[in-house]
């Protein structure tokens, strides 16, 4: 029995390092870094593009509801039934009673070149350059984790007197079979 506890523990850790090297591989938005104090970093994020949807619902549920959508459109549900990579992070932003679930579409396209949605709920966004302050933490996307690294990044901008726009938006990199430990999540918040 003991050996067998053994045998699954070290197949869960290759797991999970495995899934965090191939979350490294994926794209990611561009951004220059322009300060950083611990796990909080201030940063200016190039134009991105964005496909985005709302969902009405509690957030575990609204990022799932969202992640489903937006990945049907990515995996070819959209007007040339053209396969988009998959990029990280997924983000997900609070919104009057809901939720904006959105992942960031790669570098290489526009509003020009992004195929239409067949999904009507799903629509495609310009992100004009921003600049933002971010946590970065690991674990579990738990209101527990968020709120707590949430309520830290509100304090360093409260403590340097530096102004905000805007709800936060939440970013995870990695996909739900990633071990806690090895997992990359972040708060975002824009900063004027």
């Amino acid at each position: 029995m003991n050996k067998l506890f053994k045998f699954f523990l070290i197949i869960l850790i290759f797991v999970g390092l495995f899934s965090g090297v191939l979350m490294s591989n994926v794209e990611k938005p561009n951004y220059e870094s322009l300060s950083i104090d611990n796990n909080i970093e201030l940063r200016q994020y190039d134009v991105i593009y964005i496909a985005e949807v709302f969902i009405e619902s509690e957030r575990t549920d609204a990022i799932k509801a969202g992640f489903k959508i937006l990945a049907n459109y990515i995996f070819g549900g959209n007007s040339e039934n053209l396969k988009i990579a998959m990029t990280a992070p997924v983000k997900q932003q609070r919104v009057d009673n809901g939720w904006k679930i959105s992942f960031v579409m790669p570098v290489e396209y526009s509003l020009r070149t992004l195929p239409i949605p067949n999904d009507k709920i799903v629509k495609i966004k310009k992100i004009t350059r921003k600049k933002y302050a971010v946590i970065t933490f690991s674990g579990l996307n738990s209101d527990l984790n968020i709120n707590f690294h949430k309520n830290l990044l509100k304090s360093y901008l409260k403590k340097n007197t530096i102004p905000t726009h805007n709800a936060p938006i939440y970013a995870f990199y990695n996909p739900p079979w990633t071990l806690p430990m090895f997992r990359r999540n972040e708060i975002m918040i824009e900063i004027l």
